[in-house]
């Protein structure tokens, strides 16, 4: 029988196909509605800036850089301690009444374009203008479409709402307030993608061999319970399918659409309580995942068979090893730990223990019975992560999956069904994650490609796993290189690896001549030696009497 916590797991996992991130920070605005041209042709950056109130360090807040005015600094060792003063008018539409000697203009974003109010911050004397945005995020700032002559000396940079209104309260309660603006460059690649991408492989590897080992162990134990059966092949692939959760055709068309009202539901209903809600429910089956792994693990070991064997009887669960009974206290303790140290800055490895244990949980009691249930599966995980990422964006004006992975709404750190691993030499910090549906749903395909290949007796490099591994693999490597090239702007996972590990099978298959029976069947017919034997013998018999 199949675990009711793991089939709890199975859908909270599945349910959860979110893309690779960088949650780098929160920036809107459309790039196409303002083309560059010259004079205003700068990309967006990241500008931090660190505040001191009379001469005493304060915060350090993070803005964004106009298309317009001079680059920043990149450098914080290179960076002015610049004082900044209060716009009068506070709009900075008309020219100042306060006169200005080099410092940074602060002033509130309205009434007038961008370019007009750095225009006449430069010529009232500011060595550079902050623009107080009317919301918490920050916003591109852009030239004029009618704009053609733009020449901005000075620096422009955009603070979210509560930034802007803390340095004005103290400059109005009579404090000198200064800051440093610059820009450090991110790095193409962090070390944190590279662990997060071994992470992803590794959980991979293991469930597809813990899968294929199982498989492969039932159809030897129901070859023995049919010795004596009369017919004439044993399709070996349907043992074991009590211990299985075999996805139909059906159920890969309905995921799609059933993922698509899970996500909405999230992103109308995210906030800090609901973020709990999810909290609790990745607690649970992070239970179940890391005990089902840490049991396997431990059986393998002779110190522990007898007790991963004996079994006693507990209510509501039937028959359970007295091996679960010793590790479910420790597994329902650091899942519990997990919870109430979320928050903290250190609560990622417990998530990431949870998260791996959940999936190779998953991979190994989930299964595709053929690639057709397997095409139809990706196909369908390949447009919802499109149409999530990037086609959502024109009915909710923002893109749903990316909100909800960033938990933009509750102020969060958001959902917990992610891996996640502290950028390390990033100087924006942040975290490189990626969903468990970009593990999972792949990870289905691989894992049916080493069990086929064990049931068949092929070698690796007659077999499909191989290729499908590295298929995976690259396509992971290409998505990370795509969420670099971009920006860190998010990107949808699925639509780099379905291409690469659908398609690698499907191609090795044709060229091979088994693309139907792994299409159809999924599984090798293997004839079953003792019944041919008993076949040959009544032939002979048969024979013998006429």
């Amino acid at each position: 029988m199949v675990p009711l916590g793991a089939v709890f797991a199975v859908v909270c996992s599945v349910f959860m196909v979110l893309v690779t991130l960088s949650l780098a920070g929160d920036i809107v605005h459309p790039d196409n509605v303002a083309p560059k041209r010259p004079g205003c042709d700068n990309n967006f950056v990241l500008v931090k800036v660190p505040t001191w109130i009379d001469g005493v360090v304060s915060c350090e807040y993070v803005g964004v850089g106009a298309r317009f005015g001079p680059t920043l600094e990149s450098k914080e060792k290179r960076a002015n301690h610049t004082r900044v003063a209060i716009a009068d008018p506070p709009d900075c539409c008309s020219k100042p009444k306060n006169k200005l000697t080099g410092e940074i203009i602060l002033v509130y974003r309205g009434q007038c374009s961008f370019t007009t109010k750095a225009n006449i911050a430069e010529e009232a004397g500011a060595s550079a203008i902050l623009i107080i945005n009317n919301r918490a995020e920050l916003f591109k700032m852009v030239c004029e479409e009618n704009e053609t002559d733009i020449d901005i000396g000075i620096p422009a940079v955009m603070l979210p709402q509560y930034a802007g209104e803390n340095l004005e309260n103290h400059i109005l309660n009579k404090s000198t307030v200064s800051v440093q603006l610059y820009s450090p460059r991110r790095p193409m690649v962090d070390v944190a993608e590279v662990f997060l991408w071994l992470m992803a492989v590794g959980s991979i590897l293991c469930a597809s061999y813990w899968s294929a080992w199982t498989a492969r162990e039932a159809a030897t134990e129901q070859e023995k319970l049919l010795k004596d059966a009369s017919a004439e092949y044993l399709n070996i692939g349907d043992t074991g399918s009590s211990a299985f959760v075999e996805i139909s055709t059906t159920a890969a068309i309905a995921f799609v659409v059933i993922a698509s009202c899970f996500l909405v539901m999230l992103y109308k209903l995210m906030s800090a309580w609901f973020i709990d809600v999810l909290v609790v429910l990745f607690c649970i089956g992070g239970v179940e995942g890391l005990q089902t792994c840490l049991v396997g693990l431990l059986s393998c070991f002779r110190w522990f068979q007898h007790a991963g064997q004996t079994f006693v009887k507990a209510p509501f669960f039937g028959a359970v090893s007295y091996l679960t009974l010793a590790v479910t206290p420790f597994c329902i303790v650091f899942s519990v730990l997990w919870g109430v140290f979320h928050h903290e800055s250190f609560a990622w490895i417990g998530q990431d223990i949870l998260g791996i244990a959940l999936i190779i949980t998953v991979l190994q009691i989930v299964h595709i019975p053929n690639l057709k249930v397997g095409t139809v599966l990706l196909s369908c995980a390949f447009l919802y992560d499109i149409f999530w990422v990037f086609v959502s964006k024109w009915w909710f004006h923002e893109s749903v999956m990316i909100v909800v992975a960033r938990g933009d709404k509750s102020r969060e750190d958001g959902i917990p069904m992610l891996l996640k691993i502290p950028r390390l030499f990033d100087p924006w910090g942040g975290y490189s994650v990626i969903g468990f549906g970009d593990i999972i749903l792949p990870g289905l395909l691989v894992a049916f490609s080493l069990r086929y290949d064990w049931l068949a007796k092929k070698n690796l490099r007659a077999g499909y796993f191989l290729y499908a591994m590295t298929a995976y693999g690259l396509g992971l490597l290409v998505t990370y290189l795509a969420l670099n090239l971009m920006d860190g702007h998010g990107q949808p996972a699925l639509l780099y690896i379905v291409p690469f590990t659908l398609g690698t099978f499907l191609s090795l298959g044709k060229k091979r001549g088994e693309l139907e029976i792994l299409w159809t069947r999924g599984k090798p017919r293997v004839p079953c030696p003792h019944i041919q034997e008993d076949h040959h013998q009544s032939m002979d018999q048969k024979s013998l009497a006429e």
